[in-house]
């Protein structure tokens, strides 16, 4: 199944965020045929917006060329999924899954595709933010309540996998 964003202006800039994270983008121009060959067609103002919107500034690259680029910031703008009041609300870093793993993991149970995992009271919505910003291929995505965290595995068959990995980061033997 491809995945399949709305015309909204969150998916655009999710768009947008994922395209600055991947590429080197030198030019608002060169970002809007990116955007288009996703099938998503923006206008100049709409897209200066969003980027102003997004925190992006412009770095000179490793070539010495100057590219567009997101505040590294989890939770800030151009942040990845799980970004409002997450990791950056708490005070943590990227990277910071197997500590967030150490002090809130409880217990991974897999069935199929799908894990899930205990936390404390309270516990989910952090875990659950942490594991969004470890940009880990084989999760497609997160639901958080209270004490759970519902993880789903790209792989129909890879919720056992993934349960142990998450299992390691909590004992942090990655």
């Amino acid at each position: 199944m491809t995945a399949v964003s709305p015309a909204t202006k969150a998916a655009r800039q999710a768009q947008i965020a994922g395209i600055l994270t991947h590429a080197q983008v030198r030019s608002q121009e060169e970002l809007a045929g990116m955007l288009a060959d996703r099938g998503v067609h923006v206008a100049q103002a709409t897209l200066s917006r969003d980027l102003e919107e997004l925190g992006a500034v412009r770095l000179r690259g490793a070539a010495g060329v100057l590219v567009y680029a997101l505040p590294g910031d989890p939770g800030g703008p151009g942040s990845r999924p799980g970004g409002v009041g997450g990791t950056a609300a708490a005070g943590l870093e990227a990277g910071a899954l197997p500590r967030v793993a150490a002090d809130l993991l409880v217990s991974a149970e897999a069935s199929a595709n799908l894990v899930v995992l205990r936390t404390p009271a309270g516990g989910a919505q952090l875990l659950a933010s942490a594991l969004d910003h470890a940009d880990w291929p084989a999760i497609l995505g997160t639901v958080a309540g209270d004490d759970t965290v519902l993880v789903i595995a790209r792989d129909p068959a890879g919720g056992d996998h993934l349960a142990q990995a998450l299992l390691r980061q909590a004992e942090r033997r990655t």
